[in-house]
């Protein structure tokens, strides 16, 4: 199976891994980045994905084991992600280069799996991983 993430350059300080585009547009948020009707199209944004996209329940706790989601290439997968498309949107007009890493092979210890993602902790230093800039 293949498995991709969706990040940006910058280093997240729990994981020590790029930081995933919900994060990354998260964080333009918090910054006040987004003007006033962004906002509050993110925020119902987040809410439809909280919804419909599972929430690893390690991220209750803060993410103490530091790991990393990536989505599977599957429908599910693939069909969330085309989703996203207000993240991708806003990352590109704020200046936000996005980078695609995919994998032919699990990357680490999975601790949660379901239709659409899987996350690992424990990345393994050999992990056969591809990364490019993500073409909009």
């Amino acid at each position: 199976m293949t498995y991709f993430r969706i990040h940006t350059k910058d280093i997240a300080w729990i994981t020590k891994q790029p930081r995933g585009l919900f994060t990354a547009i998260g964080k333009l948020v918090d910054s006040k980045t987004l003007n006033k009707k962004e906002t509050a199209e993110y925020w119902k944004n987040r809410e439809y994905f909280e919804k419909v996209l599972p929430v690893p329940p390690f991220y209750e706790k803060g993410n103490p084991d530091c790991a990393i989601t990536w989505f599977k290439d599957t429908p599910e997968g693939n069909d969330i992600y085309a989703q996203m498309d207000f993240y991708r949107a806003m990352a590109k007009k704020y200046g936000l280069t996005l980078y695609i890493s995919k994998t032919e092979q699990v990357p680490g210890e999975i601790i949660y799996e379901d239709d659409f993602q899987i996350a690992v902790k424990n990345q393994k230093a050999d992990a056969q991983i591809t990364v490019s800039e993500l073409k909009y």
